[in-house]
C-alpha cells in the first residue's frame, strides 16, 4: 500500500501555531495548489488543501512562513471524524506533512518564506556573504560567480565542431 503526497503550493492565510495539553506543537495552514489545466474561460483554477504538521516543524513553519509563502509539503492523506457541536459526524481530510519546504528567500514578492530551499527540522541558515537572496555586498555576489558560464553563452557558438579525445568519452 502507499500513502504519499507532494504539493507545491502558497499558503492562504498564516499558520496556526498551538499546542496539545501535553505540550507537543501542531501548526495547521492551507496550501492552494493551481490545477495543472484551464477551465472553459480559460482561467486557471486551484484546490484548497488543508495541512497539518507536528512536533519542532510545526513552530518552524508558524515562525518562517506566512500568507502568501510558497511552499513544498511531503507527507500522507489522513481522514478522521468526530462529533460537531451539532450532534452530526463530522469528516476531515487533510494532509500529514512529513516535510515542508520553503521554497522562497524572505521578503520575496509571493509574501516571503523562510528561505532558500530549507527545511522545517532546522532554522534556516545564517544567510552567508555572497548570497544571491540578499546578504553581502553587490562586489562579493558579483566575485562568487566568477568562473562560472552564464547560461545564455553558447559554449559551442563559433567552430560548429567539438575537439574531444577519446579518453574524454565514458564508454
Amino acid at each position: 500500500m502507499m500513502n504519499r503526497v507532494v504539493l507545491v503550493g502558497r499558503l492562504t492565510k498564516d499558520p496556526d501555531l498551538r499546542y496539545t495539553p501535553s505540550g507537543v506543537a501542531v501548526a495547521t495552514f492551507t496550501l492552494a495548489v493551481n490545477r495543472a489545466f484551464s477551465n472553459q474561460q480559460g482561467e486557471r483554477e486551484a484546490d484548497f488543501i488543508n495541512c497539518v504538521v507536528w512536533r519542532k516543524p510545526a513552530e518552524n513553519v508558524a515562525n518562517f512562513l506566512k500568507k502568501g509563502s510558497l511552499a513544498g509539503v511531503d507527507g500522507r492523506i489522513q481522514t478522521r471524524n468526530y462529533e460537531g457541536q451539532d450532534g452530526k459526524r463530522v469528516y476531515v481530510t487533510e494532509i500529514v506533512a512529513e516535510s515542508v519546504q520553503f521554497l522562497e528567500p524572505k521578503g520575496a514578492s509571493g509574501g516571503g518564506g523562510g528561505g532558500r530551499g530549507n527545511d522545517f527540522y532546522g532554522a534556516p541558515p545564517m544567510e552567508p556573504q555572497g548570497n544571491p537572496f540578499g546578504g553581502g555586498n553587490q562586489n562579493q555576489r558579483q566575485n562568487s560567480n566568477q568562473g562560472f558560464t552564464k547560461v545564455n553563452d553558447d559554449p559551442f557558438a563559433g567552430s560548429g565542431q567539438i575537439d574531444i579525445s577519446d579518453d574524454d568519452l565514458p564508454f
